[in-house]
């Protein structure tokens, strides 16, 4: 395939704490809304934090009418909404599979671990090895299409799913595939994780206000809120999505992975390997500083990262960073970590295409040293060709997307 190829995304779908499909999640973002409650997965008592971003109680009887009975119990509950999201990303768009090479269709997911926590059972089981298995949710998407090209996760933390899309790219304009389904899924909303992440000091524990506790960019921010949920972006090459007439949602122009090499867990200081990924990403899209009229902001609402990502916009795009708009879509679904790379570049694309950019809600006490355009508390319609998509994680793994407008 030729260096030209373009990547377009032909599919796309949502399921997290402010809806079980794209609609409804993208209504309720542009609505600035938040998914954020008390704990009802367990028991919350003893521990620090007793919020999260949890979907909603009605996923299971929807996954009930969507996943057999037998299948459901070789899953976690992780892997049912991974599932579902994907096979309804792929009925929403009439895909037919047997028009397709099934040897060039692949499925590459971000996933950080498979949700086999506590909250799916404290005794083994004849499955816990089958819901243990984080490779399980790309098997079962393939299984269930009968699809014989690459199949496996990532694991590169908060940016695992934004990695997913970056290789499935690679894949198309490689050659090597003519689709790829990307995306992740994660759950950390279980007692084990949370009292890790409170040891860590990284969690809010703002249990009186939930629905204010994620406030990126705000001067009052006291850690990230756990959210779960998953997303499932379809890559196609140009040439195929043509030829079977699909409908085209945007363009994914490149892309930028990089590791800072520096700290398992802070960012490098002032936000220079955050610079260097967006930077690269450009350079890979051969897209101009210029250009960029939005970023969807890792933007996790704890002290370091939003304060280096604001810097690292600068240090990028010099006296350009003030005119563009960059927003947090974890202000209202929380950090759903190994999912938040496809969510929120599902949610750019989205933007791109409706001319509307999603609010940082909660952002009522500005920082004086975060001066940027974050789009504070309402949607804006604003008119967008090219919007980067940051993921930054934990092990100083970063990931930037850029999405063009098709």
């Amino acid at each position: 395939m030729s260096k030209d190829t373009k990547i377009v995304i032909t599919g796309m779908n949502i399921i997290s704490s402010l809806g079980l499909n794209l609609q409804e999640n993208w209504e309720n973002m542009v609505a600035g809304k938040s998914g954020v409650k008390p704990i009802t997965l367990f028991d919350p008592t003893g521990l620090e934090t007793q919020i999260a971003a949890q979907v909603p109680d009605s996923f299971e009887e929807y996954a009930a009418t969507k996943v057999k009975k037998r299948k459901s119990g070789q899953m976690t509950r992780v892997t049912r909404m991974c599932f579902v999201c994907a096979t309804d990303a792929i009925e929403q768009e009439s895909i037919d599979f047997d028009s397709f090479d099934k040897s060039r269709v692949a499925v590459i997911l971000g996933v950080v671990n498979a949700g086999n926590s506590s909250i799916e059972g404290k005794e083994p089981s004849r499955n816990s090895i089958l819901k243990g298995m984080n490779n399980a949710m790309p098997a079962w998407i393939s299984m269930q299409y009968g699809l014989t090209g690459p199949s496996y996760t990532v694991a590169t933390a908060c940016s695992s799913s934004a990695y997913a899309i970056g290789l499935g790219y690679d894949l198309i304009k490689s050659g090597r595939a003519d689709m790829v389904i990307c995306g992740g899924a994660d759950s950390t909303i279980n007692p084990e994780e949370i009292a890790g992440f409170n040891q860590l000091f990284a969690l809010s524990t703002q249990n009186d206000e939930p629905r204010k506790a994620s406030k990126p960019f705000s001067e009052d921010r006291d850690g990230f809120v756990i959210g779960e949920g998953t997303g499932i972006m379809i890559l196609e090459s140009e040439a195929s999505a043509k030829k079977r007439e699909a409908t085209i949602y945007g363009e994914l122009a490149g892309y930028a992975l990089t590791t800072e090499g520096y700290n398992i867990m802070a960012p490098k200081k002032d936000g220079v390997g955050m610079a260097e990924t967006m930077e690269k990403a450009l350079v890979d899209s051969g897209i101009n500083k210029s250009e960029v009229d939005y970023i969807s902001a890792h933007g996790t609402s704890t002290m370091l990262n939003d304060l280096y990502e604001t810097m690292a916009i600068k240090k990028a795009f010099g006296d350009r960073a003030s005119s563009i708009a960059v927003s947090s879509q974890k202000s209202m679904i929380g950090h759903t970590v190994g999912a938040a790379g496809v969510i929120e570049g599902i949610v750019t694309v989205m933007s791109i295409k409706n001319n509307l950019l999603t609010p940082t809600i909660n952002l009522d006490k500005p920082d004086p040293d975060l001066d940027l355009d974050y789009v504070p508390n309402v949607s804006r319609k604003k008119n967008i060709r090219i919007a980067l998509s940051n993921s930054f994680a934990f092990g100083g793994h970063n990931a930037t997307l850029v999405f063009r407008e098709y």
